[in-house]
């Protein structure tokens, strides 16, 4: 028995432990606006942080407490108070932002919720299905991805299309594959206003939630949101453009939905497929991102396939197994779209 490694694997177990505390505390400093308050004015001792969030003065210390503990707030211990650094403040309050961050930690709670179950499933097999998860789990969903969609996926992904964006200017055709709760469908109706923005997924939910945000943005002329699995969308008219925004590795069966993608598509057509940024070979997967998709895919994506008895591909499906599955699926063009992103993989597949 190596002591030093026993000792070693103890001091990762505290860590770890204190990072999921810790990202339970950030959630509580998201969600309650702590971050927000302490952004807008600076250093605060803990009444005043209290008082100026309105919040129940000692849950508002302990958790001050805990953040300065865990290196996200800054302590003072002459004057007293607590602030929140301008680095920390870019990413924690900045919701809207394409550099916001708060969603990653806004997927716990509704995570560890379903997490018995999940224990079940590895004993009995099955899963646990989209719509069971709690209505947390969209919200977090969208803090993740709100800003990207709204600030980067028609002035950046997209620029690296030229071809495409010229025909969505012109009065294309667009299908959002799983569009959840909109988000994409109101940013690219929003940035293609002459183009007609389709929206399908079959969660009642998001489907709902889609509609509300259709509202709010004022996009409705060009958009159409259906609550459907895409079989049930009509070949015709065809698209310019499919998006499937990290979805393709929850899907029961890919390669059949990849199959119906490509019916649907116009001769020069394009999906854009967006994916975890994972490399294919576990050894090269041992860091803290690939980490943190594998939980991800364990209480979230993987059991959702396997609550239909599906593929079962998980988050961490790696780029050579995708381009297998677009290959499967009868497209014969698979090109990597030049994106800079740390978390994802962008692909441009031609039929």
């Amino acid at each position: 028995m190596d002591k030093a490694r026993m000792k070693a694997m103890a001091d990762r177990v505290f860590r770890d432990v204190a990072g999921g505390m810790a990202a339970g505390l950030a959630w509580l400093g998201c969600e309650t606006g702590l971050f927000s308050v302490l952004a807008e004015r600076g250093p605060l001792g803990f009444a005043a942080l209290a008082e100026a969030s309105g919040l129940v003065p000692r849950y508002v210390e302990e958790w001050a407490r805990g953040m300065v503990a865990a290196g996200y707030l800054d302590y003072d211990p002459a004057a007293e108070t607590v602030s929140l650094p301008a680095e920390h403040a870019w990413l924690l309050a900045s919701d809207g932002t394409d550099h916001y961050m708060g969603g990653l930690f806004g997927m716990v709670p509704p995570l560890m919720a379903v997490a018995p179950r999940i224990r079940t499933a590895f004993r009995e097999g099955g899963g646990v299905p989209f719509a069971d998860f709690p209505p947390e789990c969209r919200h977090a969903i969208d803090l993740m991805n709100r800003g990207n969609y709204e600030h980067r996926l028609a002035g950046y992904w997209l620029q690296q299309l030229p071809d495409t964006v010229a025909r969505l200017e012109a009065g294309g055709r667009v299908l959002d594959l799983g569009c959840g709760n909109g988000q994409v469908v109101v940013a690219l109706a929003r940035a293609f206003p002459a183009s007609t923005i389709v929206g399908v997924d079959p969660d009642a939910a998001s489907i709902a939630q889609a509609r509300a945000a259709v509202a709010d943005a004022g996009v409705g002329a060009n958009t159409e949101l259906v609550q459907a699995t895409l079989d049930a969308v009509p070949l015709d008219p065809p698209y310019d453009l499919v998006t499937a925004c990290d979805c393709l590795h929850d899907l029961p069966d890919p390669v059949g939905v990849l199959r119906d993608v490509r019916a649907r598509l116009a001769p020069d057509g394009v999906l854009l497929a967006i994916e975890p940024r994972v490399a294919d070979r576990l050894e090269d997967n041992v860091n803290p991102l690939a980490a943190m998709f594998y939980g991800f895919s364990v209480f979230h994506c993987t059991t959702q396939s396997m609550a239909h008895d599906g593929a079962a591909l998980g988050a961490c499906l790696g780029p050579t197994r995708t381009r297998a599955l677009f290959a499967e699926a009868g497209f014969s063009r698979v090109d990597e779209v030049d994106v800079r992103s740390p978390v994802n993989l962008f692909y441009a597949v031609r039929a």
